[in-house]
């Protein structure tokens, strides 16, 4: 199939009419042959990529001709709930269909990466193999299509969201998870976040290429912004070559990253309730503002929702355990500590939480104590006293003047796109 690449002319976005025909576009000279097809969307996490919306438009393009299932792409987060699965995707397609990735046990390995290549992307940081590990679903589920459903946006781990990451962490297994993450983290994040050819997108290239090349797979990946309670799709790219998402990444870079002229002296971030219910999600208000902070500089996070560290109790306890306490003092435990060099994803996520001490970070969840938030290595705020100074109803994106004179940059989403100081972002 011949790629399909979408844009908006403006910044509105798509009209649903032009993405619904793209996708049946995308379809039509297969759609008679197909018997069982899996999607791959993201979970409620990603609430805000139109995935949700394309993956139920899908379903009901299918579901009378073949058998679809669903199999959101978890990597380490925890199960989607009812009420999340509905928000989501809405209630047309049933709860029966929908299957549960277990990234620890459900997986199969279908090659390995070899340590000189490890080696050689992280410029000598690493240089053990990787197991490339996927749901056995797609291996032994006997698919005609698999189509991975998501948003290419800047992440933390691999530079930018999507692509092939959907399969080799969001259904990947635990060996690919942790590596990748702690590959990400000794190369370092800023030096990762926002840009294509990072080594852990080099990594999972290599996997696309060497073992994934039999796969019946098309990706379907969007370019979005949210306004106003709405979520603008900018680019939809449709196909299987890496020339969509690379199409795909120029997009982003131009509508999720805001690049500022001066570095920021206080960040205030909102964590919507909904979608974020760890630090391990939460912790986005440190990745994606990380570069526009001032050394000495504040970051005050207002977490109604986050109610604890992991998203799974063994990776809560291990974070508890350590605590963000910064980059050298992470990798001194990794090295003496057998639990966190079994779960080196955790470890990843204590580097990437920290500031290194440059800026603090203060969060003022819903359901943490001061005792468990100053446990961890964070600032701690009563949130009702955050809310009295910094209310959410009554900031605006960006640059806000309080009433006492404070000056403050406010973000209501850090996971719609990445901020950076011009001089940070070489």
């Amino acid at each position: 199939m011949k790629g399909i690449i979408l844009k908006s002319a403006g910044d509105k976005g798509l009209d649903r009419t032009e993405v619904y025909s793209a996708l049946e576009k995308a379809l039509e000279s297969r759609k008679e042959s197909l018997r069982k097809v899996l999607l791959l969307p993201p979970d409620f996490t990603r609430a805000h990529s139109g995935a949700g919306e394309i993956t139920a438009k899908l379903y009901n393009m299918l579901k009378d001709t073949c058998q679809v299932d669903v199999m959101p792409a978890l990597g380490t987060h925890m199960p989607m709930s009812d009420d999340e699965r509905i928000a989501f995707f809405g209630e047309e397609i049933p709860k029966e269909r929908f299957i549960v990735h277990n990234w620890r046990d459900d997986v199969v390995k279908i090659g390995e990466i070899p340590s000189e290549f490890i080696k050689q992307v992280s410029e000598g940081l690493m240089d053990e193999p990787i197991d490339v590990e996927v749901n056995r679903h797609l291996i032994e589920g006997g698919y005609d299509l698999i189509i991975s459903i998501g948003q290419v946006v800047p992440h933390e781990v691999v530079g930018m969201a999507n692509y092939s990451k959907n399969l080799f962490v969001g259904c990947g297994g635990h060996n690919m998870i942790n590596q990748t993450h702690m590959l990400g983290a000794v190369y370092g994040m800023e030096r990762i976040m926002g840009r294509d050819h990072s080594p852990v997108r080099k990594v999972f290239d290599y996997a696309e290429q060497h073992f994934a090349c039999e796969l019946p797979l098309m990706y379907i990946l969007t370019v979005t912004t949210h306004q106003e309670d709405r979520v603008l799709i900018h680019g939809l790219f449709i196909g299987r070559e890496r020339k969509l998402f690379e199409e795909a990444v120029a997009l982003s870079q131009e509508k999720n990253m805001q690049f500022l002229d001066e570095p920021l002296d206080k960040v205030v971030v909102y964590l919507d309730p909904q979608e974020f219910k760890s630090t391990w999600l939460g912790n986005k208000a440190v990745y994606r503002t990380r570069m526009a902070i001032a050394d000495g500089g504040e970051l005050i996070v207002l977490a109604p929702g986050v109610r604890q560290f992991g998203e799974d109790k063994d990776n809560d306890r291990l974070i508890r355990k350590y605590g963000y306490v910064g980059r050298k003092r992470v990798l001194e435990l990794l090295r003496e500590n057998t639990d966190l060099q079994q779960n080196r994803s955790v470890a990843a996520h204590l580097i990437h939480g920290s500031s290194d001490g440059r800026f603090t970070i203060t969060y003022a969840p819903g359901h943490l104590t001061r005792e468990e938030v100053e446990g961890v290595n964070f600032r701690y705020m009563d949130l009702g006293e955050a809310y009295a100074l910094y209310n959410p109803d009554k900031l605006k994106d960006g640059f806000n003047l309080l009433d006492n004179g404070e000056r403050i940059f406010y973000i209501s989403n850090p996971a719609l796109g990445l901020w950076a100081y011009r001089g940070r972002f070489q």
